[in-house]
């Protein structure tokens, strides 16, 4: 059997609507895996789940603690345990620091942080030892290359993406020690011209960073060694890699999935 097959594991995946994260749902179905999608989003992410074999969906506010519990149970009860959790929900607000809104950065700051510390806590409680799952499995957080680099008009973005990054190793250091056996892992994706992404582009440029849209890309490229945008496949492939085996030995590090962008 290959390393990277999911074959019986179960598996949840914030922001799971649509773009990247209906994405990675879909290439932990293909490695075998059931998904469940939780999202805000209800009408697009039961459409999204309906596509998906076996699996289901859940609406969920990652920034409502209440609502992570119901979630977790919801998807241990009809997936029959929960193996892999994909902390993928996040927004961006474009914004120079000059025009800091407090509110557009607090916003941030709760679903981009916030959200994704208690989809680590409630992944936790689950899969250790004792909990309502209690086998064990991995945690991927998605992070953002701004978290690697200096790029206008994404401060408060880039901030809570390093804040992700800091979680993902304190929580590996924490479920070791404590022996719950699960592994905390985080990825960097590249800009993909996902909605957030083409919405970057046009707003970074609309503030006169970028002569247009077009120009804002053509700037991320040029930065980029692989020389071209990331595509959602290879952010999807990243998170099957870290929900397997073959990344059993991969515990508390950050993953770039961005062409070299962020070296």
């Amino acid at each position: 059997m290959s390393p990277f097959d999911l074959a019986g594991r179960r598996a949840l995946v914030t922001g799971g609507a649509r773009g990247l994260g209906a994405g990675m749902a879909q290439a932990l179905t293909a490695a075998g895996a059931r998904v469940m999608i939780a999202d805000v989003l209800k009408d697009v992410g039961e459409q999204t789940a309906a596509g998906l074999e076996g699996g289901g969906f859940v609406e969920l506010d990652v920034t409502d603690d209440a609502a992570w519990e119901n979630a977790v149970a919801h998807t241990v009860r009809e997936l029959g345990g929960l193996d892999v959790v994909v902390n993928n929900a996040g927004i961006e607000v474009t914004q120079l620091i000059v025009d800091t809104d407090p509110d557009d950065i607090r916003k941030m700051l709760d679903v981009n942080v916030l959200g994704t510390m208690l989809g680590i806590k409630h992944g936790l409680r689950a899969m250790r030892p004792g909990g309502a799952a209690g086998d064990g499995g991995a945690i991927i957080n998605v992070a953002s290359v701004a978290a690697t680099i200096a790029f206008p008009a994404i401060a408060g973005y880039s901030a809570t993406k390093s804040a992700v990054d800091r979680l993902t190793r304190v929580a590996a250091m924490e479920s070791g020690k404590l022996g719950y056996g699960v592994r905390v892992n985080c990825i960097y994706p590249g800009l993909v011209a996902t909605d957030m992404g083409v919405k970057l582009a046009v707003e970074t440029s609309g503030l006169g960073l970028f002569e247009s849209p077009d120009a804002a890309v053509a700037a991320v490229v040029e930065l980029t060694p692989s020389g071209r945008l990331g595509e959602v496949s290879d952010m999807a492939d990243a998170v099957v890699f870290l929900a397997s085996d073959a990344s059993r030995f991969v515990n508390g590090v950050g993953l770039p999935v961005d062409g070299g962008m962020g070296m």
